[in-house]
């Protein structure tokens, strides 16, 4: 038997109005449920009903991790900067790493993740191909300096987080492991109740050939995806896109003055033409300073991930950068750009042969501007953001979108890490070769949000079954007297017997408190036991998820453990 929750004695204080600062449900919700605290910008506090969750959680992933061969492992939570420098992160991670020096002078950080810390433990003590493949993992603090968090814990500073590494002796056993992970991570988020999908993802700053994301879906999810019925999924920032731009009949290169034109939009209607007519144009700079002008169909947007791949270190202009490197914001188009300045475009557009860009003058732009002759293109690829309605690049139908929540991601690393930190082992051959690693990550307070932000009613949380705080709470009417309370007690006990988690509400509280606060914390079931009830052989029982009641026999309270299937 496990020992039933007393909401008596548990601190959970429940609030009636939404914290000012929240901006979404699992914000509001949480708080108001007595589940967690905000401490500062991007900081939390567990609550004793939130550390229940935040528990069934981690022992999903543990049990899976463990059955599909992880070991688990707790690393440092302040990670020595020599590591980073040995990798070549240190001065290239940026501003989400919170940077610290100790009373000796030493630099630290606050690990946002642990691929140094991890090839640090291996690379001198896991020394044959003989000992391979294994896979390490933990569950652990994390922290990144996010410059606005937001969306509660969907957006934090400071998180947990379970991360895994693979080291494999050749890429067919990256590529077992990494199935492994993928199998492990299915099983986990379908276990916890969660409607998801596997998607096409970009590497960002973990790097590696190859990556997928667990992505929970829910209207409020700060991901857009596309998907098709054939199987293909994607994060608009990695998915193929196939636009087709539309020439715009010109002959020659002609320069016109559009006052007060510095949209696509506001171009398009000036012209009396399509916005897929007219070229796009967005700058950046790369990691050695070199400055882009991306230039992609005008009813697209330029995919800064996909610009990422093209140019190491990718990122927008700031409006002053633009001006001091004279560029015109809202008018810049390919012919006549500054010295040194670099093209790359949209695959899509070498079929067109004349286009409609901004002329690098405000308020003036050129129609029939010939690719080859008025200007040239440096890099060609695949850099605009994917949208719903494209051809699926698998089967070629339209796709469809949804918005999604990332609860986990999985990645090919490769040998990023092993190389750069030296991390070697003894091959068959009796060669010294890099580890060939994965790496694969669960957001565990996240998943805890996001579980709630799929699962919620305008009266609280609807607790998938495995991950809620307990199955069931009995609520009994009345307290301290010789009828109803004994009833709930005995009741409490008979489904403990039967092996369900239970929480009894004995608070001296009215009874629309009771029913508000078990609809706002979400339990699964409620028992309501009431005089009327018991001289009647029946208990009310509430389905929170379908808000169906119903009077069952007392004699019959098993019933209960199939109305939680």
């Amino acid at each position: 038997m496990s020992a039933i929750l007393r909401m008596s004695r548990v601190y959970a204080p429940t609030l009636k109005e939404d914290p000012s600062d929240a901006d979404i449900a699992s914000a509001k919700l949480l708080v108001r449920a007595g589940m967690i605290r905000k401490e500062a910008a991007g900081l939390y506090t567990f609550m004793p009903l939130g550390m229940r969750v935040l528990h069934k959680i981690q022992r999903i992933i543990r049990e899976e991790m463990d059955s599909h061969g992880g070991q688990e492992v707790f690393m440092p939570f302040v990670q020595n900067a020599d590591l980073w420098r040995e990798s070549g992160r240190w001065d290239v991670y940026g501003e989400e790493m919170l940077r610290l020096t100790d009373r000796h002078e030493n630099e630290f950080c606050l690990g946002p993740t642990h691929e140094e810390v991890i090839t640090d433990l291996v690379k001198n003590e896991l020394r044959s191909y003989k000992e391979l493949p294994q896979n390490l993992y933990q569950i652990q603090l994390k922290f990144r300096d996010e410059r606005r968090p937001r969306f509660g814990l969907l957006r934090s500073r400071e998180f947990i987080m379970k991360d895994a590494y693979s080291f494999d002796a050749d890429q067919e056993g990256l590529d077992e492991s990494y199935l492994q992970m993928r199998e492990a991570y299915s099983n986990m988020f379908s276990r916890m109740g969660f409607e998801y999908r596997i998607v096409q993802a970009d590497s960002g700053e973990i790097g590696g050939s190859g990556s997928e994301e667990f992505m929970a879906l829910a209207e409020t999810g700060e991901c857009q995806l596309v998907y098709c019925d054939c199987g293909y999924a994607a994060d608009t920032e990695i998915g193929a896109c196939t636009p087709a731009p539309v020439e715009y009949p010109a002959e020659s290169l002609t320069r016109i003055e559009t006052p007060g034109v510095h949209t696509i939009a506001e171009l398009a209607e000036f012209l009396g033409c399509e916005e897929a007519a007219t070229a796009k144009a967005f700058s950046g700079v790369g990691n050695d300073g070199t400055i882009w002008v991306l230039f992609v169909p005008g009813n697209y947007e330029v995919n800064e991930a996909k610009a990422k791949g093209i140019i190491p270190g990718f990122r927008p202009l700031t409006d002053e950068e633009m001006v001091e490197a004279k560029l015109v914001k809202g008018s810049m188009g390919p012919v006549g750009l500054p010295a040194g300045v670099k093209v790359a475009a949209d695959t899509s557009l070498q079929a067109i042969s004349r286009w409609v860009v901004g002329a690098n003058v405000d308020g003036f732009h050129y129609t029939g501007a010939k690719l080859g002759e008025d200007f040239r293109v440096d890099a060609w690829a695949d850099l605009c953001v994917a949208k719903v309605g494209d051809p699926c690049p698998v089967c070629g139908k339209p796709t469809q979108g949804a918005r999604g929540i990332e609860v986990g991601q999985i990645f090919k690393l490769g040998t990023k890490y092993s190389e750069s930190m030296g991390a070697t082992f003894m091959g068959e051959d009796g060669k010294e070769k890099p580890f060939i690693m994965g790496c694969y990550g669960v957001g565990v307070s996240r998943t805890l949000a996001a579980a709630v932000e799929q699962s919620h009613d305008e009266n609280g949380i609807v607790w998938p079954v495995p991950i809620a705080p307990a199955h069931v709470c009995v609520i009994p009417l009345v307290v301290k007297d010789d009828l109803v309370q004994p009833a709930a007690e005995d009741i409490a006990r008979e489904l403990d017997a039967l092996g369900l988690e239970v929480a009894i509400d004995d608070r001296k509280e009215r009874a629309g408190v009771k029913f508000a606060d078990a609809d706002l914390i979400g339990w699964p079931v409620q028992v309501v036991v009431g005089k009327r009830g018991l001289e009647a052989g029946t208990v009310e029982v509430k389905v929170r998820r379908t808000g169906e009641k119903m009077d069952i026999p007392r004699e019959e309270l098993s019933r209960v453990v199939d109305l939680l299937k």
